[in-house]
């Protein structure tokens, strides 16, 4: 993705950024290589650890048993192939509040969409992320027909590539005022209308909690229009343990559950040990 995506993390960064001196960067120092059961795949998001090298991020992921890392550009997808790991969404056109719900953007997004897809695909990725954008006084009908027009002019694209397009669910209570795809009804919606296995949701788990809770039955009535998933503590964002809100345990049973095949980043901020939070996680989710 754009700059554009790195300014959206710019204040959750700086939080990040406080914990980079705990990070460890020996790999001899880390724990033994844990193995996962596998039912449910698991990534994490790299803007989470600004502090510490992509570099170290993959060894240490590695060795946790995890085998991508989420959100990056395509300068950093070397990076994760020398360390025998794929980009699980790679950053796609535009950003946050400028989306497709606005007709004027859409010659830009589709060019940069066009020559991004080919890329992720040669990759062998299987995503790639978009945003709606934020309504600045326009509908939730208007945002999308405006949505469905300019997505129909790179959906046939991303089918013959084969990469699933990812409209990400945020919250527009907390995080992301007037973003217009913040429940999961309107995305669900937009992906009916476009008709398309390459037309999915990215599920925050995060932001569906503060928007609308309900979310190990929304999962299950909508798992086919879901193609990726994000963590986060609520409130807040840190981990996801005993301090916060969501049992987290029991919504990665409901997604094992529906047989989903994708992925499950970890997007958290760590208030502790990066390392030591990010692997705990993984044990939660690993039903």
């Amino acid at each position: 993705m754009k700059d554009t995506r790195i300014s959206r993390r710019t204040v959750l960064g700086a939080a990040a950024g406080a914990v980079g001196a705990m990070l460890t960067k020996d790999a001899a120092a880390m724990p033994e290589a844990q193995a996962l059961k596998g039912r449910i795949k698991q990534s994490v998001c790299r803007w989470c650890y600004g502090r510490m090298s992509l570099d170290d991020l993959c060894i240490q992921a590695k060795n946790m048993g995890l085998t991508a890392i989420d959100l990056l550009s395509e300068n950093d997808w070397p990076i994760v192939a020398k360390h025998g790991l794929i980009c699980s969404m790679a950053n796609g056109p535009g950003g946050i509040a400028d989306g497709w719900n606005t007709i004027a953007n859409h010659d830009r997004l589709v060019r940069e969409a066009e020559r991004l897809l080919p890329l992720v695909k040669q990759a062998g990725y299987p995503n790639m992320i978009i945003f709606s954008g934020n309504r600045r006084g326009m509908s939730d009908a208007e945002g999308l027909a405006n949505c469905e027009k300019g997505i129909r002019r790179i959906i046939k694209l991303a089918e013959d590539l084969g990469v699933t397009l990812c409209m990400e669910l945020l919250n527009s209570k907390r995080d992301h005022h007037d973003y217009q795809c913040d429940h999961s009804a309107w995305g669900v919606e937009l992906c009916k209308r476009i008709g398309s296995n390459r037309m999915k949701l990215l599920y925050d788990i995060y932001h569906m909690q503060i928007m609308e809770g309900d979310l190990c039955d929304t999962i299950q009535e909508n798992i086919q229009y879901i193609g990726h998933f994000h963590t986060g503590g609520v409130p807040g964002r840190n981990e996801i343990d005993q301090t916060q809100e969501i049992n987290y345990r029991r919504v990665m049973q409901t997604i094992a559950g529906t047989g989903f095949q994708g992925f499950v980043a970890h997007e958290f901020i760590p208030k502790r040990d990066p390392m030591a939070s990010l692997r705990e996680a993984i044990a939660i989710c690993d039903v």
